[in-house]
This record gives C-alpha cells, structure tokens and sequence, in this order.
C-alpha cells in the first residue's frame, strides 16, 4: 500500500529501510523522501516505523547503529 503519494513510497518499502537501519523518522525522510512535501503521510509513517522497529529482531539491533540507514538514495 502506498504511504506517500507525492514520493511514491510504499509501505513495503519502508519496512525495508527499518530492516536495512532506519529508526528514525529522519532516516526515513533522507532515505525515502518521506514527509518532504506535504507531509500528510507522517502520522502513517510513523506507525508502520514503530510497528516494525518492535517486530525486528533484537539481534538485529545490536549490529545497527542508531542512525544507520543504509538505504540508497535515488540518483
């Protein structure tokens, strides 16, 4: 399902950038684009962001650094 419609960001996608580092809604604004324009996606960001930083493996975490996003930007 879509999450942001101006930067066509899916919410699949998201819970990849989680995955890939992403813990923050920073992260996923630099990595995705998220909220960068009218901003109506953020509160359903934000959810699936939290909803999926529980469900990650808490071995995960201790190899991610807080501010890791690993995520490639598009060119």
């Amino acid at each position: 399902m879509y999450v942001c419609i101006c930067k066509g960001v899916t919410e699949k996608a998201i819970r990849e950038a989680v995955y890939q580092g992403a813990d923050r809604m920073r992260d996923l604004k630099e990595c995705l684009g998220v909220t960068e324009q009218c901003g109506i996606c953020a509160c359903h960001a934000k959810q699936i962001l939290d909803e999926t930083l529980r469900e990650r493996p808490s071995q995960m975490n201790n190899f991610l650094s807080a501010s890791a996003c690993m995520c490639e930007t598009p060119a």
